[in-house]
């Protein structure tokens, strides 16, 4: 008896493993046709059922690896779309990443070539777009490849296009919100060691005795943007520390004997990313050579006693030499 039967397979990778099927049922005895598709995940088959059983046939394509049942996800393939969808996020910051290494290492020219990019508001929206735009290919090749290039070949493989735009997506949050913020703060000055800024005076008799301390509240997009303002706050002179707080503040100790608050929020970057004063802690600039001198006067000044043993004026005579004073 002629039958014609249309199952649905599972397990299907490739428009290779619709041909292995077809290839395979089409030489057993008893099948007169056999198609499979690897997009409709089908196959299409015409046997004689005098000569092999529906039965018989699907334990010819679950031999093959492949089944009516839901089979577990192919854990390398997983491996492969998570590799690429961070491959895909990353790619797009290497200019990010080379300023960073640039500003570790001191890369003069390294940063001035990346800054002007920085100082773009948009740069890291770009860097994101970027991002998906290659995700997008990636996975548009991926379905074309397959035969699957249509909506419902989108949904079929919802999983490993999740997987693509989640990885591309993550790596980027991962790099604004962790990543470049910690870089920001390689170098924190004069915070690495007191919570305040105040510099050390060990040793020294013409340090200031007190920093001056701002907080400023800096307008950036985003907080991979950190590394450039605190660069460019490390660069003024007598700046002696900078500490970036999540998500947009900036401690800035200074030596206000060499620079002010003024210098400090006219900075050109602040031109583009405003800066407002949260708070500021300017303290008197004394030196320690200062505080010498004063205690070496205060030793040589001169005492006054009495003849008679007491203090100058106790008495309330003249007698003991004080004149009563």
């Amino acid at each position: 008896m002629k039958t014609e039967l249309n199952l649905e397979i599972k397990g299907m990778h490739c428009k290779s493993c619709a041909e292995l099927i077809k290839s395979h049922l089409s030489g057993l005895d008893g099948i007169e046709s056999a198609d499979a598709s690897y997009a409709e995940e089908r196959a299409k088959i015409r046997f004689d059922s005098d000569k092999i059983s529906q039965e018989k046939i699907e334990e010819e394509i679950n031999g093959l690896g492949y089944s009516v049942k839901k089979n577990s996800p192919d854990k390398n393939k997983a491996k492969r779309t998570l590799r690429q969808g961070i491959i895909y996020g990353l790619v797009p910051h290497i200019g990010c990443i080379g300023f960073i290494i640039a500003s570790v290492l001191g890369v003069t020219v390294a940063i001035e070539f990346f800054r002007p990019l920085l100082m773009n508001p948009w740069f890291f929206h770009i860097l994101v777009l970027i991002s998906l735009v290659f995700a997008t290919i990636s996975s548009a090749f991926y379905l074309k490849k397959n035969g699957i290039l249509s909506w419902k070949g989108i949904k079929r493989k919802k999983k490993y296009l999740s997987t693509m735009y989640g990885s591309t997506v993550g790596i980027n949050l991962v790099l604004f919100l962790v990543i470049f913020p910690l870089t920001a703060n390689l170098d924190t000055g004069s915070f690495a060691n007191n919570p305040t800024g105040a510099v050390s005076l060990a040793g020294a008799d013409t340090e200031s005795l007190g920093n001056s301390l701002l907080k400023l509240q800096v307008n950036i997009p985003c907080p991979g943007h950190a590394p450039l303002i605190s660069g460019e706050l490390k660069g003024i002179e007598g700046v002696t520390g900078v500490k970036f707080d999540f998500p947009n503040y900036f401690n800035v100790a200074f030596d206000s004997r060499k620079t002010s608050k003024e210098e400090i929020i006219s900075l050109e970057v602040f031109d583009t990313y405003n800066a407002t004063v949260i708070s500021e802690a300017i303290e008197e600039s004394i030196s320690l050579a200062e505080v010498k001198e004063v205690e070496e006067v205060s030793s040589k000044a001169p005492t006054t006693t009495s003849s008679c043993g007491g203090s100058c004026g106790s008495c309330g005579t003249s007698s003991c030499g004080c004149s009563g004073r």
